[in-house]
């Protein structure tokens, strides 16, 4: 199978010629490592965060030619064009020291694998190895006749080889400092081409030496005779330029002058991968733990190629020494120099013997250990060997017990720093920062901001995506430096980092359009750094670096200064709202961020939300924000999107997994925004995972769907349709709350809740008619106590009738009668399965009309009255009021010839509304009898059927009212709200009046009827 092509990325701008460049992996494979030679400056590329800009270190003069990090990747070593050598403490990149001083420029460099000792070489005669404890020159060794060009350390601290610019390998022995073999003209010359560089590498377990050979080719050779064991040869057309051992040894990538990368199967001696790109691949680095190689060009662009190793062969990882050396605590365990033999005991030895074990000696050190012992008392007057001089410094300054303990701590501090680290703060919308080109300080759904890096100052543009909709904003000349902003409807907000010699922090507001002049503000904060900004209706918040959340009116007051409980991650207003999220403690073992979210209603002081933030393990968060609607939101580098919902007094629901929504593997989901059912995001493909400014992004919309399990229904698109609706119903009873509790008018909420519900009944319709042909009674029993219109459950009945389930219909006749055997009792039926919500009892009115027949009354009656409104929002008493007016008007009645009885809506006849809760007599009950017996005796004669059909199952609310056929008959009084509460004093007393004059009424027809049968 052909390999997935791998895209690069600019990670440094050269001067358009060939460069060579550098990359490195970290051990935990969190970061990359890059450096140019035509460029001064080193990136440090955070890799489990891609949208998070490059860390840069700006400390050398000139091009950086070389790199080096130890094993515990606690330390980075650059070289450079200006002859320097610095230290720099990982992944922090804190400067540390000039390590050593070169009179030309520096081509190599490399730690042995316990870091005490870095060894540099380049154009100068010969290659210092300098303790890393005192940045000490230990050795000078000297016997090239070019320029080295690379370095490599024996895994077992033995031997260090190296090679120059003409193609000469040799192997030096450390203890002493003697070229032990010399391999002339071995390898291509690369003299003439300073963005050649040679270079050799020791397999992982130091057996083996690779060096590229003469003709296109890899050559191993052995470690201890140098004797050449095999060759790789294969389909590089050009010398090879490049190569790297797997962790576990079993692969060896390669690069050649042909633009060519291959991947080696050792054992096999053949290649088993290639990929071919469009420059020449100048540095390659596999990753520590995971199947993926990292690649620079010499333009400075690089990427990962993932996976290397076809999936379907062993990992590269598998069977690494690096991973293998894990003792039980999970420590590292470093070989020391510990073939150098020392009474008094060395700091390594007391660092092995702490771990309780050592490793055992081969045979080959064995042999060197004889040696030593043989000469032991020679050159006592200074000239031992190179570990007795690093040791006895540390004599010198320490202890042997007090080393042993710092030993133990050095490792403990070591296995900290290979630790998942807490996620830095970000702005949502942002870009990183790329070197000459515009990137977004802010894009949200309203708009962006853009700014540039010019000589010194920034150009700042403010553009909406609706030209209409925002005021034309003028662009902004930037000296302070802005690296992030917020917009909204009325301005924008920026803030730096600290700077400067008094180290300040600088924020400024912009609103866009203001009644007084100069409305334009700004706050300066000493020694506290600025993180995160948001906006919001009438406010201006920013999160530092102190914890503080610190709140300013949109005049420029100072409002509130909060304490947060963590490190601040990012923040977002929206109208009254502010929801910053923070970490809730360090990271889990397992790499896991601890989130928590807070929400502040600025307006009100008080905070309604206070919970964990839910991610996907092993993931950090990409996104953050609310919806159109106004529900938080979060998204995270997993692809997984979440919303906040009140469901169960508060929980986090999936709504998009970006693994189930991906056409290709090579697509990246940068997301802007959402609303009630679409995603709203920009695609990137592979490798980038952020937009560029130019070509203006093109926003894609996705559909919204919990990441459900394969249903043996087969039904997945409808069982979402199903949860989503009543995700959108929870939302709208819930602003139809806070409107009432405002005072506000909500019919056109109590519309649209009215329609989603009616919404959720063709779906749930739909969904017993597949658990019908898929057999499953039981679902479909559970279905039909969910559905919310008395109309719909005759629709199901009818539906399976026709499908010939008589006992299934006989069941759901059941539950009809149960339910309206329940309103009639004035209690609510229980549902035997809640989905977001409980099911509720309605009205009373509705009852006339037994199951299953459907007559043209309850057709009428079903289309304004729900008798099980899941999650209903309406009182009772506005049920009553809604279904009184809506069939106050029906009427039994004779046609003109006297021959046929049948229903007619009296326009100008309307019951009063009517008690539900009020307790009956027995006359009322004799009247309200009599009445169902007349509807009864109508059925008969009404004339047409309703419309069968699961979408046709629910009744026709126009208008002018409610009709039977679909035409629209409006009434002569004046409109009625089927969904307005009766609150006045009028409509109060005239129900208690109305329900006087019935009692009155029937007890005098019952006195009249008394006296009849007296008399009689």
């Amino acid at each position: 199978m052909k390999a997935r092509s791998v895209r690069l990325r600019e990670a440094h701008k050269g001067s358009g010629s060939a460069s060579h460049c550098s990359i490195l992996w970290d051990l935990d494979g969190r970061h990359l490592v890059t450096a140019s030679a035509s460029d001064p400056s080193v990136s440090i590329h955070d890799v489990s965060q891609p949208s998070k800009p490059a860390k840069v270190l700006q400390h050398h003069r000139d091009g950086v030619t070389a790199l080096a990090l130890n094993a515990n990747s606690s330390s980075l070593a650059t070289g450079s064009i200006d002859h320097s050598v610095k230290l720099y403490s990982f992944p922090d990149g804190e400067f540390q020291s000039n390590v050593t001083r070169f009179t030309l420029p520096i081509r190599s460099l490399a730690f042995n694998k316990s870091a005490s000792l870095l060894a540099a070489a380049g154009d100068d005669d010969g290659i210092k190895l300098i303790a890393t404890l005192d940045s000490s020159i230990s050795k000078v060794l000297k016997g090239h006749k070019g320029s080295v060009t690379g370095l490599a350390f024996d895994p077992t601290n033995e031997f260090l080889a190296s090679v120059d610019a003409f193609g000469t390998v040799i192997y030096w022995e450390l203890s002493s400092g003697k070229a032990v073999h010399t391999l002339k003209a071995i390898a291509p010359n690369c003299d003439a081409e300073t963005s050649l560089l040679n270079v050799v590498s020791w397999s992982p377990d130091g057996e083996t030496l690779a060096v590229p050979g003469l003709r296109n080719d890899v050559v191993m050779y052995d470690r201890d005779t140098a004797e050449k064991l095999f060759t790789l040869k294969g389909d590089h057309e050009r010398p090879v330029c490049f190569l790297s051992w797997s962790p576990n040894g079993k692969y060896i990538a390669t690069s050649a002058l042909d633009k060519q990368v291959l991947i080696w199967d050792v054992d096999l001696r053949q290649d088993i991968e290639r990929q071919k790109f469009d420059e020449r691949i100048c540095c390659l680095s596999w990753k520590p733990n995971g199947n993926a190689l990292a690649v620079i060009d010499v333009m400075g662009k690089f990427g990962s190629w993932e996976p290397a190793v076809p999936s379907c062969m062993k990992s590269p990882t598998d069977g690494a020494p690096s991973l293998q050396a894990k003792n039980a605590n999970g420590l590292f365990s470093f070989d020391e120099d510990d073939e150098k033999p020392s009474t008094s005991g060395s700091l390594d030895d007391a660092i092995e013997e702490s771990h309780g074990e050592s490793a055992p000696l081969s045979r080959k050190r064995l042999r060197k250990h004889s040696v030593y012992d043989d000469n032991s008392t020679e050159d006592s007057d200074g000239e031992e060997g190179l570990m007795c001089q690093i040791e006895s410094r540390k004599r010198s300054s320490i202890k042997c017990q007090e080393g042993v303990r710092g030993a133990k701590e050095e490792c403990v501090s070591s296995s900290k720093c290979a630790k998942s680290k807490m996620q830095e703060a970000f702005q949502p919308g942002s870009t990183p920062a790329q070197t000459g080109k515009r990137r977004f300080l802010a894009y949200n759904m309203l708009g962006s901001i853009t700014t540039i890096e010019n000589e010194g100052y920034s150009h700042i543009e403010v553009d909406f995506h609706d030209t209409g909709r925002g005021p034309r904003v003028s662009s902004m000349t930037d000296y302070f430096g802005f690296t992030m902003a917020s917009l909204n409807e009325n301005g924008s907000v920026f803030a730096n980092p600290c700077k400067g010699e008094k180290n300040m922090s600088t924020l400024m507001y912009r609103p866009f359009s203001s009644w007084a002049s100069n409305s334009e503000w700004s706050m300066r904060l000493e020694g506290e750094e600025v993180k995160v900004v948001a906006l919001g209706t009438g406010w201006v918040a920013a999160v530092t670096s102190f914890n503080f959340l610190r709140i300013f009116t949109e005049g420029g007051l100072q409002r509130h200064v909060l304490c947060l409980n963590g490190p601040v991650v990012t923040a977002l207003g929206f109208n009254n709202l502010l929801a910053v999220v923070t970490h809730a403690s360090d990271c889990l073992p397992s790499g896991d961020q601890m989130l928590e979210v807070k929400v502040f209603d600025i307006s009100e002081g008080t905070q309604p939300v206070g919970c964990h933030l839910p991610l996907t393990p092993c993931s950090y968060l990409t996104w953050f924000g609310f919806s159109e609607e106004g529900q938080l939101s979060a998204y995270d580098s997993k692809g997984v999107l979440r919303v906040f919902s009140n469901q169960y007094g508060g929980s986090w629901l999936p709504v998009f997994s970006a693994s189930k929504a991906r056409k290709s593997e090579d697509e990246n989901y940068w997301i802007v925004g959402l609303n009630a059912s679409k995603l709203f995001c920009i695609i990137c493909k592979s490798p980038e995972s952020f937009p560029s400014v130019m070509p203006k992004p093109v926003l894609t919309l996705l559909s919204l769907s919990f990441p459900l399990a394969s249903s043996d229904l087969g039904a997945d698109d409808l069982e979402n349709e199903f949860i989503m609706s009543n995700l959108h119903l929870s939302q709208i009873q819930k602003k139809i709350e806070e409107f009432s509790a405002a005072g506000l008018n909500t019919t056109e909420l109590d519309d649209e809740a009215f329609n989603t519900e009616a919404a959720i009944d063709r779906c749930i319709l739909r969904l017993i008619a597949n658990c019908c042909n898929s057999d499953k009674l039981v679902r479909a029993t559970e279905l039909v106590k969910l559905l919310s219109l008395e109309k719909s459950v005759k629709g199901a009945i009818k539906l399976v009738t026709a499908l010939k389930l008589p006992m299934l219909a006989e069941r759901f006749n059941s539950i009809l009668e149960e339910r309206l055997f329940n309103e009639s009792k004035g209690t609510a039926a229980a549902p035997s399965l809640a989905t977001n919500g409980t099911i509720t009892n309605n009205t009373l009115l509705l009852r006339a009309s037994p199951a299953p027949e459907i007559t043209k009354v309850v057709e009428t009656a079903s289309a304004s009255s729900s008798p099980t409104l899941p999650q209903s929002h309406f009182s009772m008493q506005e049920k009553v009021e809604k279904a009184s007016n809506m069939v106050g008007g029906m009427e039994p009645c004779k046609d003109p010839d006297g021959e046929n009885e049948k229903i007619v809506f009296n326009p100008m006849k309307f019951h009063q509304p009517i008690n539900p809760f009020a307790k009956q007599s027995n006359d009322q009950e004799k009247a309200q009898e009599r009445r169902r017996r007349d509807v009864e005796t109508c059925k008969d004669a009404s004339k047409g059927n309703p419309k069968e059909g699961v979408d046709q199952v629910l009744p026709k609310v126009t208008s002018g009212g409610i009709s039977n056929d679909g035409s629209s008959q409006r009434q002569s009084h004046r409109p009625v709200n089927p969904f307005a509460k009766a609150s006045s004093n009028h409509e109060k007393s005239s129900l208690l009046d109305s329900i006087k004059k019935m009692k009155k009424a029937d007890h005098e027809k019952n006195e009249k009827v008394n006296n009849k049968k007296a008399r009689s």
